[in-house]
């Protein structure tokens, strides 16, 4: 299976004691593909820096980088499928580019994908993601 992480989700799977865990676990075992931009790359380091600690940043990110099973994509093209948060916009680039069967996110400006025909871009909060594996 092929995802693209929205950076809320990547900040709650990390820690060892979340019941998220799992979906670090099996991104790590390559059992799940993770596709990225340059882009996310960067607001995940941003993200974890803040959240957790530069050191926890860098070690998650050359991780990510390092995984056989994560795809790192050039987005070509920009859809700008949501408007209430642009920057959202580098999640669904990716989804679409990496042709990743869904965006994980618990981010309520996704909802504006249900409206969409084309391109069909799919997208589950975390908690469902969780569910179906």
């Amino acid at each position: 299976m092929k995802i693209v992480l929205d950076t809320n989700c990547l900040l709650v799977i990390i820690p060892k004691l979340s019941k998220y865990r799992k979906v670090y676990d099996l991104i790590r075992e390559g059992k799940i593909t993770l596709a990225v931009t340059t882009e996310i790359l960067a607001e995940y380091e941003e993200q974890l820096s803040n959240f957790y600690s530069e050191t926890v940043a860098q070690n998650v990110i050359r991780q990510i980088i390092e995984l056989q099973s994560t795809e790192l994509k050039t987005v070509f093209y920009s859809w700008n499928l949501i408007t209430k948060d642009p920057d959202d916009n580098k999640f669904v680039d990716c989804s679409i580019g990496a042709s990743a069967e869904l965006i994980v996110t618990n981010d309520r400006h996704f909802k504006e994908l249900d409206k969409i025909d084309f391109p069909k871009v799919r997208y589950l909060k975390l908690e469902k993601f969780c569910k179906l594996l």
